[in-house]
């Protein structure tokens, strides 16, 4: 028999990515917190796994770019004391550039992949901190290193999303809460669709199969890292890169100018 493990929810649970992750963790022990927009289809996922693992899954239909669902989910997460994990996967792209895009499009995106996420980890981590336990999933996306790839202010979202992570991640160093980023490069899954550039246009050999991608993370998660890339094959260019950046903070803010910016 598994290990009960508590809880996961899982939030844009109704296909791709998000309904992956809640196969893998009803399969590994979790019960589950599914939440999606779209409810038909979530229940349908939600029906599947239960079949198959015979693990208690709960279904909320929400949309997350609207104020009033995020409350009522942060509100769900704040109050189940059985919730050991979050896995904040909602969220949605564009492929246009800034001049073509709709300014109220690019607000849509805001409220999804940074407000809501935000929202639902503030509701999470006081109770995972009085626990001294619990498991935080964030999904960015390469682009949050990479911004010249897609459209800017996605970029933007997911360069928050990875700060955001850093930050959360610095502050719970004494605990034993975990944070864990994910940057996904490109994924065979239906957000090509919605981002206006079918799948099938890209260059296949950059796209990972949406299973091998959420494997990948877990494999990362169980290996307790904080930033997992699963299409970098040589983790030290990641190393090297964070080391710069850790190697320049100390310089970053000084009582004068840099020398360069003095009079000649």
């Amino acid at each position: 028999m598994q290990e009960i493990l508590g809880k996961a929810v899982i939030t844009g649970a109704s296909s791709g990515i998000g309904a992956l992750y809640a196969d893998r963790l009803a399969r590994n022990g979790y019960d589950l917190i599914l939440v999606a927009r779209n409810g038909d289809r979530l229940r349908r996922v939600a029906a599947t796994i239960h079949e198959q693992t015979g693990r208690t899954v709960e279904t909320v239909t929400a949309d997350l770019t609207v104020v009033d669902d995020v409350a009522r989910v942060a509100a769900k997460i704040a109050d189940d004391p059985r919730i050991t994990m979050l896995v904040n996967n909602a969220g949605v792209g564009a492929t246009s550039t800034l001049l073509q895009s709709d300014a109220r499009a690019m607000s849509t995106m805001i409220a999804l992949n940074v407000e809501a996420l935000m929202r639902l980890t503030y509701a999470a981590v006081p109770a995972f901190v009085g626990r001294n336990a619990g498991t935080i999933i964030n999904i960015a996306s390469i682009v949050a290193v990479a911004p010249e790839r897609l459209n800017g202010v996605y970029g933007g979202t997911k360069a928050f999303v990875l700060a955001f992570s850093q930050s959360l991640r610095h502050e719970l160093a004494d605990t034993n809460v975990h944070v864990q980023v994910v940057l996904p490069g490109a994924t065979a899954t239906d957000f090509w669709d919605v981002a206006g550039l079918p799948v099938q246009h890209l260059p296949q050999e950059i796209v990972m199969p949406a299973n091998a991608l959420v494997d990948a993370a877990l494999m990362g998660l169980a290996r307790n890292e904080f930033v997992t890339i699963p299409s970098l094959h040589d983790v030290g260019e990641w190393d090297t890169y964070e080391a710069a950046r850790q190697a320049m903070a100390d310089n970053l803010s000084t009582n004068k100018p840099a020398a360069r910016y003095q009079s000649f």
